[in-house]
């Protein structure tokens, strides 16, 4: 037999798997001039984007759109429906939904014409109530013919046209007409998805569309670049302020120290606070980072001038209280303090220590940690060591997540939509508090089963989770990553907290029970720096 009477099937098959990526190809070809096209028009280069048009021979508007345009500009409503009805990837509801809004228009300019009344009832009756629309779209037209209100001034016609084909397209596939700035959102999704798949990425405003993006391990902080022996004892507290400015310490040695980030990086000591009887366990930077709240172990809270470094007020909270957490509200006006002797109560209160609400009673649990959001709509709390109590305050409500085993702290993204506890278990577990019925991202690593362990949030855009813990170390996590990336060595006994500087994501702060703070930097010098 010939060759051709009795072809080999694989042949066959081989020419049609080939010709569909052919026809692909050409039809992704077509998407991607169209998409430049549209790009040059928008950005003002208009002669380059008709030559390219040319040149290729695709245009920016698809025969539809074209069509549309004209029929709509020219008042050929029925002609607008054919082109509408000869699209076919539309489901029946945006196909409805395009036909309502052309019929409406035509509606509202036959109410604008002197004789049209007629025609515009007969227009809703025949052409827009059979489409399968909201009926109080339909009602809303039906008024407008009963009253005459909302007659369209038949001047404006050109501009509803207009706006009409753009409530058009909003409905319409969007091969029909290229979406607005389409090219440019790609790029966009492209860059922030090449962000999302880098392990290191902590380089806001580093990006560049000339390359791929891969950040290395020398973005993230690993290098001691400073150690501060100013405390006396065990430090076992310390944060940046807000605006990166500051860092404050917190030790058992009763004192706090409030230092100054210098523009080199450097840090030096601005103000050591005095006056507590008992170790300091706890502080916070009001939102504007003028002001500092300290409070110790069985001893009142203490308010701080961060400016001349002054104890500007004491809350006792009355009946000798014992306030063992704080926080405070975004406008720096007003904290809520927590306290369980000699009784458990959460309070709001302003700067001259006057009560505004209180939450009490036998069944207030012990109150151990507070946080309040950024936007102050939801105040979070450890209650009873294994249940966090979250407080809307716009909605009225609250509910609860509990943990199987003892909580220790909590922190709060800067965003304010995550948490992350550290628990006994030794895993620190991130919830989303917007989602009570969500299961938590979980962290391990780190050893902690004996002591209070503090975690933050940190680095560019909150990516990543560092942890002190028990065994000396530093571990830092990337948030979608349940293990260390990074385990910082320095100290010689128990890190008891760590701080993320929110301006300097490179820049990362240690307290420690031997006696120092130690500051870490990436890509720094291998000279470490002392403090005397």
């Amino acid at each position: 037999m010939e060759a051709n009477e009795n072809p080999d099937p694989r042949s066959l098959t081989d020419a049609k798997s080939s010709e569909v990526p052919r026809r692909a190809l050409g039809e992704r070809r077509t998407e991607f001039v169209r998409i430049i096209v549209q790009c040059l028009y928008s950005l003002g280069y208009r002669r380059a984007a008709a030559t390219l048009e040319s040149e290729s021979g695709v245009s920016l508007d698809s025969p539809e759109y074209t069509a549309l345009f004209l029929d709509v500009m020219a008042g050929r409503w029925d002609d607008c429906i054919a082109t509408i009805e000869s699209i076919e990837d539309m489901d029946c509801g945006a196909r409805a939904a395009a036909a309502f809004l052309v019929w409406k228009e035509h509606f509202l300019e036959l109410l604008g014409l002197k004789d049209g009344f007629l025609m515009a009832r007969d227009v809703l009756s025949e052409r827009i109530a059979p489409l399968d629309m909201d009926r109080q779209r339909v009602h809303g037209l039906a008024r407008l013919l009963i009253s005459s209100e909302g007659i369209v001034n038949v001047e404006d016609r050109v501009r509803r046209r207009l706006g009409l084909l753009l409530d058009l397209v909003e409905v319409l596939p969007p091969w029909v007409r290229v979406p607005s700035a389409r090219l440019e959102h790609l790029v966009e999704m492209t860059v922030l998805k090449q962000i999302a798949s880098c392990f290191y990425h902590n380089s806001p405003g580093e990006v560049t569309l000339y390359e791929d993006h891969k950040c290395s391990q020398e973005q993230i902080p690993s290098k001691c670049s400073q150690i501060l022996y100013d405390h006396k004892n065990e430090v076992w507290f310390v944060q940046f302020s807000h605006n990166g400015d500051y860092l404050a310490s917190s030790s058992r040695d009763c004192t706090a120290i409030i230092w100054a980030v210098n523009k080199d990086d450097s840090i030096s000591l601005r103000h050591v606070l005095e006056g507590h009887m008992k170790p300091i366990s706890f502080l916070a930077w009001s939102p504007n980072d003028r002001m500092l709240l300290t409070c110790g172990n069985g001893e009142a809270l203490k308010l701080w001038d961060v400016c001349d470094g002054t104890c500007k007020f004491t809350f006792t909270g009355g009946a000798n209280r014992i306030i063992s957490s704080c926080a405070w509200f975004p406008e720096s006006e007003k904290i809520v303090c927590g306290s369980w002797e000699p009784d458990n109560r959460i309070f709001t209160c302003d700067l001259e220590g006057n009560e505004l609400e209180v939450w009490e009673g036998e069944r207030m649990p012990k109150v151990t940690d507070l946080a309040v959001t950024p936007d102050g709509r939801c105040l979070i709390s450890i209650c009873s060591n294994k249940e966090i109590l979250i407080r809307d305050f716009h909605r009225g409500n609250e509910w609860k997540i509990h943990e199987e085993h003892s909580i220790t702290s909590l922190s709060l993204s800067s965003d304010g939509q995550f948490l992350i506890v550290n628990l006994n278990s030794e895993e620190i577990h991130l919830w989303n508090i917007n989602v009570s019925s969500s299961l938590p991202d979980k962290f391990r690593g780190h050893k902690q089963g004996k002591y209070v362990i503090r975690s933050c949030f940190g680095g560019s855009n909150s990516l990543f989770i560092a942890s002190g813990s028990e065994d000396s170390q530093i571990y830092i996590w990337q948030r979608h990553c349940e293990t260390p990336i990074k385990i910082l060595t320095g100290h010689s006994m128990t890190v008891n907290c760590v701080s993320w500087n929110p301006a300097k994501p490179r820049m990362l702060a240690s307290a420690s029970d031997d006696r120092t703070v130690r500051i870490w930097m990436a890509n720094v010098n291998n000279n470490t720096k002392f403090h005397m």
